[in-house]
């Protein structure tokens, strides 16, 4: 384990309700080479209320990495829907953008 993560876990003791460190987390699970567990996490946040649109790209980033395109274009899908309904267009455009791009793996 890396000492960034041991200190977001640390800090996740506090404040285990704390969107941002559950995401940061995540991005330092999948850099210690655990993909399920930062995708389950990255998850629960897409789940949670009010659900965290970051863990939607990053999701679909990760899941494409690992030539799982149905599934990234899932949670792009998904967190378009959920950047819109937040008003975030930035976070919506960027995933649109990458779901177009995803489009040239085929279906």
């Amino acid at each position: 384990m890396n000492e960034r993560r041991a200190k977001i876990e640390a800090m996740l003791e506090d404040e285990p309700q704390d969107l941002f460190l559950r995401y940061s987390l995540a991005l330092e699970m999948n850099k210690d080479g655990e993909l399920e567990g930062a995708l389950s996490h990255l998850a629960g946040l897409c789940d949670g209320e009010p659900p965290y649109v970051p863990a939607f790209f990053r999701s679909a980033q990760l899941l494409a990495e690992d030539q799982n395109i149905d599934t990234a274009r899932e949670f792009l899908r998904r967190g378009i829907d959920e950047a819109r309904a937040q008003g975030d267009l930035h976070a919506a455009g960027e995933m649109s953008e990458m779901l177009s791009d995803l489009g040239q793996f085929g279906e």
